[in-house]
């Protein structure tokens, strides 16, 4: 049996678990500390640090294997490109090297969004599904992932994508529904006209929905209309924890087996 660390750091919760690598089943509770506010690089650091420290007596783990720490932001060879509900002075970090000085651990470093849609095509709804698939979680923002024929195509920043004159995310994710009071039939009309542009534009064999919304997915699954098939996400709020260590698994430049 084979375990790994991955750690997701989010705008509010830092999310962590020992994750057995077979089944993609968080060997123990998956642990959350509240994300500093303001979210700098140095306060999200002693705060994985003091994460760390508890995960750490969970399960057996290799000292010399890497941990996983998925972060919202383009990735680059380590390197975040952007900064998403996080400090500025995030971008243009050498996030792995800054991380593994800090933590005394070999790091490596994924956006978010990918980590979530390799764990769902690795363990959850996307398992066995040939082609094209979309993983997209509908949280504070809409972050996208695709993996073709089990390869990853990393960073992709779907929700930037313009809906109604404005980026999709501020109109279709999770928060955009909660901040202005939608209803389940009106969020699914949004959320449809996304997702009808997104599948003219990228021809996907299935869209899987995560994020925190997706439990209550039917309250809008069934609103929607499309030619692609659209299922929620198996592993729900865990997908970037576990998809953080299956990366960390593969090692820094290899390929991700889906």
């Amino acid at each position: 049996m084979e375990f790994g660390l991955g750690i997701d750091v989010g705008g509010t919760w830092i999310k962590g678990a020992v994750v057995n690598l077979d089944s993609g089943v968080p060997a123990g509770a998956v642990r959350r500390l509240r994300t500093p506010a303001g979210g700098t690089v140095e306060a999200v650091a002693d705060t994985l640090d003091r994460l760390l420290s508890e995960l750490e007596t969970q399960a057996p783990l290799t000292p010399a294997r890497p941990i996983g720490v998925a972060i919202p932001s383009i990735v680059r060879n380590g390197v975040a490109a952007s900064a998403a509900n996080m400090d500025r002075s995030w971008i243009g970090l050498d996030v792995r090297s800054f991380l593994e000085a800090r933590l005394g651990r070999a790091v490596c470093v994924v956006n978010d969004a990918d980590a979530a849609g390799l764990a769902e095509v690795r363990y959850g709804a996307g398992h066995d599904v040939s082609g094209t698939v979309l993983v997209l979680t509908l949280g504070t923002g809409i972050g996208s992932a695709l993996i073709v024929d089990g390869r990853l195509v990393p960073n992709l920043e779907l929700g930037h994508l313009e809906l109604g004159g404005c980026k999709a995310e501020s109109r279709a994710s999770a928060v955009a529904r909660e901040n202005e009071g939608l209803g389940w039939p009106e969020y699914a009309g949004r959320l449809q006209q996304y997702l009808q542009h997104v599948e003219f534009l990228l021809s996907p064999d299935l869209i899987i929905l995560g994020g925190g919304i997706s439990a209550c997915s039917s309250e809008f699954l069934p609103r929607l209309s499309l030619r692609t098939p659209v299922l929620p996400a198996g592993l729900e709020n865990s997908a970037g924890v576990v998809g953080a260590a299956l990366y960390a698994a593969a090692g820094r430049e290899a390929p991700v087996p889906a």
